[in-house]
């Protein structure tokens, strides 16, 4: 039940004693300002980190390397050649497996000619499912397709930076041709990277072309230089990246034991690693604020404790006069909430509008960058810690309340 009596009474005492309860609130409101700030701050490193992993977070990667170990009556020192024929032996037995992408790249610095201008690029041939596994924007037209695969045609997806440096500004690149060693390839689409920084810029000068029509075209036979791997839904990549290389070992007669002829990266568990670093930063940031937080608590029930004693001989007052000790430990909480609740979310305002500043100034600057970018506050978390301050701030009241409801009238009448 609303009691206006009650709350007059709280707000008179705050009025009388400004400094004190600002002093007071001041290290509750510090504690959520520094939670908010560093749980955003912590966001914006995770934001500019992960924006740099422009890669399915579960792809794993296969290459191949020099065997270590003789097997078979073969050497060591074997260098191992994988072929087209490792598609369907993988997809047969590896029934995990959702996504195979061989690629291959032509070579480095590889020069594309149009018209008059030259200039190198990176140059890969893959296969459709490749987008799955390196997710782009295609600004026009498609990407590679089966058709193209099949049909070993002449095509090639470019980056942004490819139009640029071969056409003039304004230009339609679809269905112009651009020449890769004498060989006409015509331009079906254009792509952007998802990611940010430097290497997006260097993937911008990416041309790729269909994987058979790199094998045919630049006479590299049925030659794979590498695969990427995506596991089906649920399947750990840890699971395909061990059962390829035990495939592809027993294919070219390679050791089991031979750790040297297969080398491999695993996206998930770096993904993982990161995570973990960022989930780390959040515990700190949660500790540090914590203990701020607790330092304010221990103030406020301090301060109330302080109003206690100073209001002895009001509390007898009102207790011979027939008050209940509900009435005086309900009034003792409810200042001891609204001090906290206050100090809270001014805290909590404060700290939301200085992310929000940063995050301005970021984006009108173009300052996002790769190693931090649009910080933000999961306000769930932030309302979450606001309602448990409440409830703390409830708690804190109870000794110094408990202490007034045990307060004897006729000792408290006597006090001066």
């Amino acid at each position: 039940m609303f009691d206006l009596d009650k709350w007059n009474e709280i707000l008179s005492t705050i009025r009388k004693h400004k400094l004190r309860t600002f002093l007071t609130g001041l290290g509750v409101a510090w504690g959520i300002f520094m939670l908010v700030v560093m749980l955003g701050a912590s966001k914006g490193f995770e934001n500019g980190v992960m924006s740099q992993l422009d890669i399915a977070k579960n792809t794993v990667f296969v290459w191949s390397q020099k065997t270590s170990i003789a097997y078979q009556g073969l050497k060591p020192g074997r260098f191992i050649q994988f072929t087209n024929e490792d598609v369907p032996a993988l997809r047969a037995g590896i029934p995990e497996l959702d996504v195979i992408s061989p690629r291959n790249n032509v070579w480095d610095n590889f020069t594309v000619t149009r018209d008059n201008k030259s200039a190198s690029f990176n140059a890969y041939g893959d296969y459709p499912d490749f987008i799955k596994v390196k997710p782009m924007d295609i600004l026009r037209g498609r990407f590679i397709n089966e058709a193209d695969i099949r049909e070993y045609r002449k095509i090639a997806v470019v980056g942004e930076e490819v139009v640029r440096i071969l056409f003039q500004k304004g230009e339609d690149p679809i269905g112009q041709y651009i020449y890769a060693n004498g060989i006409p390839f015509v331009i079906v689409g254009i792509f952007r990277s998802k990611g940010t920084g430097e290497e997006v810029m260097e993937e911008a000068k990416t041309i790729f072309f269909p994987h058979t029509t790199v094998q045919r075209a630049f006479k590299q036979g049925n030659r794979i230089y590498w695969f990427a791997f995506l596991p089906k839904e649920g399947v750990e990549s840890s699971f395909i990246e061990t059962r390829v290389k035990e495939v592809l070992a027993e294919r070219h007669k390679v050791s089991p034991q031979d750790l040297k002829a297969f080398g491999s990266a695993n996206i998930e568990e770096e993904y993982n690693e990161i995570q973990g670093l960022f989930m780390g930063i959040r515990g700190f940031s949660w500790f540090v604020s914590i203990g701020t937080i607790l330092a304010g608590i221990i103030g406020v029930s301090n301060i109330m404790l302080i109003v206690v004693k100073e209001r002895t001989k009001e509390i007898g007052v009102r207790k011979a006069l027939g008050a209940t000790p509900w009435s005086i430990i309900s009034l003792i909480i409810q200042e001891s909430v609204v001090i906290t609740s206050i100090a809270g979310y001014l805290g909590l305002l404060f700290g939301v509008g200085l992310i929000e500043l940063i995050n301005v100034l970021l984006d009108t600057f173009e300052a996002n960058g790769e190693f931090f970018a649009n910080p933000e506050v999961d306000l769930n978390v932030a309302i979450t810690a606001l309602s448990l301050l409440i409830f703390v701030g409830a708690f804190a009241g109870l000794i110094p309340a408990f202490k007034a409801a045990s307060v004897n009238p006729v000792i408290a009448l006597k006090s001066e």
